[in-house]
């Protein structure tokens, strides 16, 4: 396996991508960061990848970031620590948003433990599949630290804000069927099902062709705009979507049954 910090394959429309540090509960450091902007800038440019299977190696998904080497960074920097912790959380942030803006369907596989940043990575997903002995935690305070990874704007979407408090302001720990009902992930499966699971989610994104896409871009978009502009784009790509030929082939084994 390659020593990246994040590796990115595609195979048959799928990408993968995979968190590689499981020494460190695939904590991010700076390798890991700037690895998460180049993969995110290469999603934005292949027209090759349909969906994305989002996984980690190891017993955790992820326990935010790297504390250690961000420390030391901090300290051999020229300037003030604060800036460049700043501007590493600047290239996370840009990678996230990157990410999010595509049309390309992300699932999540989750297992272990999810803490901090963690939390942010995950919710870059469009679907979370979580192991049953997954946790999840926020994790921040007890360091002395603030939300990042989008944390603070992910979190509230997922589980609404009164939960999304409860969850940064105390030590809550959310068991996988809590995160279920919580609304934080999709679905719970047993731990030998994860991979699996998340593939077929996937799988099922390529053969539809285009139309998870831009499912996944219309509803990423109606909370920053007006229900009017959301009818107004509704009407335009349903349009677009039937003059497709895999609509037609859809549509007309549809109506032949």
């Amino acid at each position: 396996m390659s020593n990246d910090a994040i590796l990115f394959e595609v195979s048959d429309g799928i990408g993968r991508i995979t968190l590689n540090r499981p020494d460190r509960l695939n904590a991010v450091d700076p390798d890991a960061i700037r690895r998460w902007n180049e993969i995110a800038h290469e999603v934005a440019e292949r027209d090759d990848v349909h969906a994305i299977v989002f996984d980690a190696v190891g017993r955790a998904f992820c326990a935010g970031g790297d504390l250690r080497a961000m420390s030391e960074l901090a300290a051999s920097s020229d300037g003030p620590a604060g800036a460049t912790i700043t501007a590493l959380a600047d290239e996370i942030h840009e990678g996230h948003r990157m990410l999010r803006d595509s049309g390309v369907p992300i699932v999540a596989a989750v297992q272990g433990v999810v803490a901090g940043g963690g939390l942010g990575f995950m919710l870059v997903a469009d679907l979370i599949v979580a192991s049953e002995q997954a946790v999840f935690q926020s994790g921040y305070a007890d360091v002395g630290l603030t939300p990042d990874c989008g944390v603070s704007w992910l979190l509230p979407e997922a589980v609404g804000q009164r939960r999304a408090l409860e969850l940064t302001l105390t030590p809550r720990r959310l068991s996988a069927a809590e995160a279920v009902e919580w609304g934080l992930v999709t679905e719970a499966v047993a731990p030998d099902a994860l991979a699996d699971r998340a593939l077929a989610i996937a799988q099922a994104w390529v053969a539809a062709s285009g139309a998870y896409r831009e499912a996944k871009r219309l509803v990423r978009a109606a909370a920053e705009r007006s229900f009017a502009a959301s009818l107004d784009d509704e009407a335009r790509t349903i349009g677009a979507a039937f003059e497709t030929p895999a609509a037609q082939a859809r549509i007309a084994a549809f109506t032949a049954r």
